[in-house]
């Protein structure tokens, strides 16, 4: 890891369209728009899409950091993240942050490890940290 602080920049820009063009520097470009509850398009990738999809792969990354440190064998790990966004007092903000995590291991010796090195990667997503929602983790853990 390099020395702290990082710095990321995206860009974007819009014309009086429904789209706004994001890019930043050697990343493809993306595409957002508001979603469907907002009364945009609905097929595109959102602001709020983009926050959940930030919440669960943080999540995920976090966890294969942590398991190749702790040099912990699994096989796959399917995670699906369900942001609400509520009215509090007088604004709109995510509220809560649900993610359903499966993981799928070889050998049933392993599952309470696989349990504290999952919630150590909650502990430690740096976006989960920086949120003032709250998360909360449905952790399932199979023998494959």
């Amino acid at each position: 890891m390099q020395n702290l602080p990082h710095h990321y920049s995206v860009s974007a820009a819009a014309d009086n369209g429904p789209n706004v063009a994001n890019t930043a520097t050697n990343l493809p470009p993306l595409t957002v728009a508001a979603p469907a509850e907002f009364d945009g398009p609905g097929d595109q990738w959102s602001p709020e899409s983009l926050l959940c999809a930030a919440v669960v792969n943080c999540f995920i990354l976090s966890f294969k950091a942590i398991a190749q440190a702790s040099r912990f064998e699994w096989q796959k790990l399917d995670c699906e993240v369900t942001g609400v966004l509520d009215k509090v007092e007088r604004s709109m903000q995510f509220t809560r942050f649900d993610q359903r995590v499966c993981l799928t291991i070889a050998d049933e010796g392993q599952r309470d490890k696989a349990l504290k090195l999952l919630e150590k990667a909650e502990q430690h997503c740096l976006v989960s940290n920086s949120l003032n929602a709250d998360v909360h983790l449905d952790l399932d853990v199979r023998v494959a």
